[in-house]
């Protein structure tokens, strides 16, 4: 090209949670089944949607206005509901000229990023989702910042690294949590949340809180979303459906601003997103409709607490078996449905292996382990063709500085998933010992 087409911070864009797939897909191809525990969708690994939830679909598809633009920002009933919601929860009041519809959490992500000026940097948690933590560095054409999840402290942010950073790095103009957490399941706690939010208030920032699997708690979790805390810090908050009913494939989530008037750059901001989403014209129809319908329903928060309780009994179960091994740090989930395996410090090393009985698939394996994989990818490798279980590594897979993996809670069958973690169990014990 006569010039250089490529936006500078292209190679920041890594998604190795997909990237994955690739490799998978070829060994599978020379013979290794393959068990997905990389992707967090929840229809792929055989959940069900129920019956009464597709019912009200295909009645929402018999009304012509399902096939319509919506608003820009959204229908107006449905983000009128979601308002009327947020408000009963108490908290920061809004309207529902606070809430602007994307088509899903990556869509609203890729342009809250995009948005910002390219020296105002956003810090967010290590380990980190790196759908936030790509789009976040890609903008700025600079390794994305972070403050540590601690391992050691149930994933509790460290505070003094955290308030460190914020000091030493005056680009930074926001904090991100994700709550709950993915890859952790930490669900932060109140008095974590208000010394997020004095800390957003001692340094003028402001807060964005990814809370897709807000309504997937654990039972006896005490979880309240970032409305609850805000006080008069700007702030945003981001929704959708994805994982609750569940519809990943509907690409439907929005976000929510929090105090605009305290600040015109903020407000300004606000407004270049809702601008940014006019030149699109809207987001999907279908999916909006059915927002208040679904969740009007009476079956459905006793639904989504029956997930959350299958989900939890898979964590216990893996904890229980995966705590038996000395070299790894294992911390239940509070929510969600992941669960992050740290390894110790020295307890991983470069000569480990796994046999791999299919010759192919070894030679296949070893062709793409490189001196530079880091400890914990070579691991991943391994199990994946030695067993066939696909799981993400912590340090290239979620931009951290710990080695680990995560796993899903996603597979229905319990005999199969306590199978796969025994399985697992079985190849770190050999593995480590290698």
């Amino acid at each position: 090209m006569r010039n250089t087409i490529t936006h500078p911070g292209a190679d920041n864009l890594v998604y190795e949670i997909r990237e994955i797939v690739g490799v998978a897909n070829n060994i599978e191809k020379l013979g290794q089944p393959i068990i997905w525990e990389n992707i967090g969708d929840p229809i792929a690994k055989g959940e069900t949607v129920p019956e009464w939830i597709k019912e009200h679909v295909a009645e929402a598809l018999k009304d012509d206005k399902t096939y319509a633009y919506s608003p820009t920002m959204g229908l107006l009933e449905t983000r009128k509901y979601i308002a009327n919601e947020r408000n009963l929860e108490g908290g920061i009041q809004i309207t529902p000229d606070d809430i602007l519809f994307f088509n899903g959490l990556g869509d609203a992500i890729s342009k809250i990023y995009r948005s910002l000026h390219p020296s105002a940097r956003v810090i967010g948690p290590n380990p980190a989702y790196p759908t936030h933590s790509s789009a976040e560095a890609a903008n700025a054409d600079s390794p994305h910042i972070t403050y540590p999840l601690d391992p050691h402290n149930g994933w509790q942010p460290d505070f003094e690294v955290l308030e460190r950073k914020l000091e030493e790095n005056p680009h930074i103009t926001g904090i991100l949590i994700v709550n709950p957490d993915n890859p952790t399941g930490f669900v932060y706690p109140p008095e974590t949340m208000r010394r997020i939010v004095a800390l957003a208030k001692k340094h003028n920032l402001f807060i964005i809180s990814d809370e897709i699997y807000s309504n997937l708690v654990f039972d006896g979790v005490e979880y309240q979303k970032l409305a609850a805390f805000i006080d008069d810090v700007p702030g945003i908050a981001m929704r959708g459906v994805s994982k609750e009913f569940p519809w990943p494939g509907g690409r439907c989530g929005w976000v929510e601003f929090y105090n605009r008037a305290q600040d015109a750059d903020f407000d300004k901001y606000c407004q270049s997103l809702i601008d940014a989403k006019m030149l699109e014209v809207c987001s999907t129809t279908l999916p909006q409709r059915l927002i208040p319908i679904v969740m009007k329903d009476e079956r459905y928060y006793p639904y989504l607490k029956a997930r959350t309780a299958k989900y939890a009994k898979r964590a216990d179960l893996a904890a229980r078996i995966l705590g038996e091994i000395p070299e790894l740090i294992i911390h239940k989930p509070q929510g969600a449905f992941y669960m992050t395996v740290v390894f110790k410090d020295g307890a991983l090393k470069a000569s480990q292996k796994l046999e791999i009985t299919n010759r192919e698939v070894a030679e296949y394996i070893e062709s793409l382990i490189t001196p530079d994989f880091s400890y914990d990818k070579r691991f991943v490798y391994y199990l994946l063709a030695a067993t066939g279980i696909c799981v993400v590594p912590l340090m290239s897979g979620f931009n951290s500085t710990y080695h680990g993996f995560r796993f899903t809670l996603l597979e229905p069958n319990s005999e199969s998933f306590e199978n796969y973690i025994k399985i697992l169990k079985d190849s770190l014990d050999t593995y480590l010992k290698s």
